[in-house]
């Protein structure tokens, strides 16, 4: 089993700034897991944000492209969304996801889920 469990959300004004964090633990979780971030707004589908493979090769949706940074703490256990320029539009809950596969950006690649972190971003 693995457990993700998210923290970081809150509100803020557009243009400022939110650091997500996802802590991993289990006996089954690996440090070779690729992770990810996903978002889920109001009355829409869960989409990708960003990726993070074992080797810190990383990618991103266009939307946060330029803002977001994906990162993975020196143990490899923790999971980190560093959100810049933050805009109304990346109101969402943010969710954790973890893979034993390789880096993707499919949901349905990934086993192992957080329980959500809220972030609102007001105008």
């Amino acid at each position: 089993q693995v457990q993700l469990v998210e923290s970081g959300g809150g509100l803020v004004q557009a243009g400022g700034s939110l650091r997500l964090s996802c802590a991993a633990s289990g006996r089954t979780y690996s440090s070779t897991y690729a992770m990810a971030w996903f978002r889920q707004a109001p009355g829409k589908e869960r989409e990708f944000v960003a990726a993070i493979s074992r080797n810190s090769n990383t990618d991103y949706a266009d939307s946060v492209k330029g803002r977001f940074t994906i990162s993975r703490g020196n143990a490899k256990n923790t999971l980190y969304l560093q959100m810049n320029s933050l805009k109304p539009e990346d109101t969402a809950v943010y969710y954790c996801a973890a893979t034993a596969l390789t880096i993707s950006t499919m949901r349905r690649e990934y086993d192992y889920w957080g329980q959500g972190t809220q972030v609102t971003v007001s105008s």
